[in-house]
Protein backbone atom coordinates (compact mmCIF):
# COMPACT_ATOMS: atom_id res chain seq x y z
CA UNK A 1 0.00 0.00 0.00
CA UNK A 2 1.04 3.68 -0.71
CA UNK A 3 1.61 5.43 2.77
CA UNK A 4 0.40 8.95 0.82
CA UNK A 5 -1.47 11.12 3.12
CA UNK A 6 -2.89 12.89 -0.46
CA UNK A 7 -3.70 10.31 -2.71
CA UNK A 8 -5.77 8.87 0.36
CA UNK A 9 -8.00 11.87 0.02
CA UNK A 10 -7.98 11.97 -3.39
CA UNK A 11 -9.22 8.00 -3.30
CA UNK A 12 -11.60 9.21 -0.49
CA UNK A 13 -13.30 11.83 -2.45
CA UNK A 14 -13.78 9.72 -5.50
CA UNK A 15 -15.17 6.98 -3.59
CA UNK A 16 -17.58 9.52 -2.12
CA UNK A 17 -18.84 11.18 -5.64
CA UNK A 18 -18.54 7.84 -7.23
CA UNK A 19 -20.78 6.97 -4.53
CA UNK A 20 -22.91 9.47 -4.76
CA UNK A 21 -23.51 9.12 -8.52
CA UNK A 22 -24.43 5.23 -8.45
CA UNK A 23 -21.79 4.41 -10.48
CA UNK A 24 -18.73 1.38 -9.91
CA UNK A 25 -15.44 0.89 -11.17
CA UNK A 26 -12.82 -2.01 -11.92
CA UNK A 27 -9.02 -2.01 -12.16
CA UNK A 28 -7.45 -3.76 -14.19
CA UNK A 29 -3.48 -3.23 -13.38
CA UNK A 30 0.01 -4.82 -14.15
CA UNK A 31 3.06 -2.46 -13.48
CA UNK A 32 1.02 -1.00 -10.01
CA UNK A 33 0.00 -5.00 -9.01
CA UNK A 34 -3.32 -3.96 -7.11
CA UNK A 35 -2.17 -0.29 -5.92
CA UNK A 36 -5.25 1.77 -7.60
CA UNK A 37 -7.73 -1.00 -6.47
CA UNK A 38 -5.64 -1.20 -3.36
CA UNK A 39 -5.70 2.75 -2.36
CA UNK A 40 -9.61 2.45 -3.19
CA UNK A 41 -10.27 -0.17 -0.73
CA UNK A 42 -8.43 1.67 1.81
CA UNK A 43 -11.45 3.92 2.34
CA UNK A 44 -14.80 2.90 4.00
CA UNK A 45 -17.19 2.34 1.95
CA UNK A 46 -15.71 1.48 -0.89
CA UNK A 47 -17.73 -1.73 -1.73
CA UNK A 48 -20.22 0.49 -2.98
CA UNK A 49 -17.83 1.65 -5.85
CA UNK A 50 -14.94 -1.35 -6.27
CA UNK A 51 -17.12 -3.77 -8.24
CA UNK A 52 -13.69 -5.93 -8.71
CA UNK A 53 -9.99 -5.75 -9.47
CA UNK A 54 -7.75 -7.82 -11.63
CA UNK A 55 -3.85 -8.15 -10.89
CA UNK A 56 -3.18 -9.42 -14.34
CA UNK A 57 0.85 -9.17 -13.82
CA UNK A 58 1.68 -11.60 -16.72
CA UNK A 59 0.95 -11.84 -20.37
CA UNK A 60 -1.05 -14.71 -19.78
CA UNK A 61 -2.82 -13.42 -17.12
CA UNK A 62 -4.07 -10.61 -19.09
CA UNK A 63 -5.50 -13.11 -21.70
CA UNK A 64 -6.58 -15.49 -19.56
CA UNK A 65 -8.49 -12.84 -16.64
CA UNK A 66 -9.72 -10.32 -19.00
CA UNK A 67 -9.42 -11.42 -22.73
CA UNK A 68 -6.28 -9.17 -23.93
CA UNK A 69 -5.91 -10.86 -27.42
CA UNK A 70 -2.35 -12.51 -27.30
CA UNK A 71 -1.36 -11.41 -30.57
CA UNK A 72 -2.42 -8.20 -29.68
CA UNK A 73 0.55 -8.43 -26.82
CA UNK A 74 2.86 -10.40 -29.19
CA UNK A 75 2.35 -7.34 -31.63
CA UNK A 76 2.08 -4.53 -29.58
CA UNK A 77 4.25 -5.94 -26.41
CA UNK A 78 2.13 -5.42 -23.09
CA UNK A 79 3.34 -1.79 -22.61
CA UNK A 80 1.42 -0.06 -25.56
CA UNK A 81 -1.78 1.38 -26.14
CA UNK A 82 -3.51 -1.40 -27.82
CA UNK A 83 -3.03 -3.81 -24.91
CA UNK A 84 -3.87 -0.77 -21.95
CA UNK A 85 -7.27 -0.20 -24.31
CA UNK A 86 -7.87 -4.05 -24.27
CA UNK A 87 -7.22 -4.26 -20.61
CA UNK A 88 -9.71 -1.24 -19.60
CA UNK A 89 -12.31 -2.67 -22.34
CA UNK A 90 -11.96 -6.71 -20.97
CA UNK A 91 -12.05 -5.50 -17.35
CA UNK A 92 -15.63 -3.75 -18.21
CA UNK A 93 -16.61 -6.85 -19.68
CA UNK A 94 -15.74 -8.96 -17.16
CA UNK A 95 -18.10 -6.99 -14.43
CA UNK A 96 -20.43 -5.35 -13.78
CA UNK A 97 -18.49 -2.02 -13.20
CA UNK A 98 -19.85 1.22 -14.95
CA UNK A 99 -15.93 2.06 -15.93
CA UNK A 100 -13.07 0.12 -15.68
CA UNK A 101 -9.36 1.71 -15.79
CA UNK A 102 -6.33 0.08 -16.94
CA UNK A 103 -2.25 0.28 -16.26
CA UNK A 104 0.38 -1.33 -17.89
CA UNK A 105 3.79 0.05 -17.52
CA UNK A 106 7.79 -0.38 -17.17
CA UNK A 107 8.53 0.14 -13.68
CA UNK A 108 12.04 -1.12 -13.49
CA UNK A 109 14.87 -0.83 -12.28
CA UNK A 110 15.59 -3.43 -15.24
CA UNK A 111 13.05 -4.53 -18.05
CA UNK A 112 13.40 -0.92 -20.25
CA UNK A 113 14.19 -0.36 -24.20
CA UNK A 114 15.24 2.68 -25.87
CA UNK A 115 12.32 2.40 -27.50
CA UNK A 116 9.92 1.54 -23.96
CA UNK A 117 12.33 3.22 -20.93
CA UNK A 118 11.53 2.14 -17.71
CA UNK A 119 8.81 4.74 -16.18
CA UNK A 120 6.69 4.35 -19.71
CA UNK A 121 3.10 3.50 -18.61
CA UNK A 122 -0.04 3.62 -20.35
CA UNK A 123 -3.27 3.93 -19.02
CA UNK A 124 -6.70 3.12 -20.50
CA UNK A 125 -10.47 4.51 -19.43
CA UNK A 126 -13.42 2.30 -20.61
CA UNK A 127 -16.59 3.57 -19.88
CA UNK A 128 -19.60 1.26 -20.82
CA UNK A 129 -21.96 2.33 -23.48
CA UNK A 130 -19.43 4.65 -24.18
CA UNK A 131 -15.74 5.74 -25.25
CA UNK A 132 -11.86 3.86 -24.52
CA UNK A 133 -9.39 6.68 -23.79
CA UNK A 134 -5.96 6.61 -23.52
CA UNK A 135 -2.91 8.30 -21.57
CA UNK A 136 0.52 7.43 -22.34
CA UNK A 137 3.17 9.18 -19.55
CA UNK A 138 7.01 8.49 -19.42
CA UNK A 139 7.68 9.31 -15.67
CA UNK A 140 11.65 9.25 -16.13
CA UNK A 141 13.39 6.66 -13.81
CA UNK A 142 12.99 8.22 -10.39
CA UNK A 143 13.03 4.33 -9.24
CA UNK A 144 10.36 1.55 -8.87
CA UNK A 145 8.06 3.13 -6.02
CA UNK A 146 8.33 6.20 -7.38
CA UNK A 147 6.97 5.03 -10.74
CA UNK A 148 4.36 3.35 -9.09
CA UNK A 149 2.97 5.67 -7.06
CA UNK A 150 2.91 8.16 -10.08
CA UNK A 151 0.54 5.81 -12.15
CA UNK A 152 -1.64 5.46 -9.06
CA UNK A 153 -1.98 9.11 -9.12
CA UNK A 154 -2.70 8.94 -12.94
CA UNK A 155 -5.01 6.26 -12.69
CA UNK A 156 -6.88 8.81 -10.00
CA UNK A 157 -6.78 11.16 -12.22
CA UNK A 158 -8.27 9.33 -15.10
CA UNK A 159 -11.38 8.05 -12.83
CA UNK A 160 -11.59 11.64 -11.34
CA UNK A 161 -12.05 13.35 -14.98
CA UNK A 162 -14.73 10.30 -16.37
CA UNK A 163 -17.03 11.27 -13.14
CA UNK A 164 -16.63 14.87 -14.20
CA UNK A 165 -17.69 14.27 -17.44
CA UNK A 166 -14.13 14.06 -19.50
CA UNK A 167 -13.64 10.68 -20.37
CA UNK A 168 -17.40 9.31 -19.89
Amino acid sequence: MIADAALLARAEALVRAYGAAGKTLATAESCTGGLVAGLITAVPGSSAVLERGFVTYSNEAKAESIGVPMALIVAHGAVSEPVARAMAEGALAASRADLAVAVTGIAGPGGGSTEKPVGLVHFGLAVRDGTTRHVARRFGDPGRGEIRRLSVEQALALLEDALAGEGA
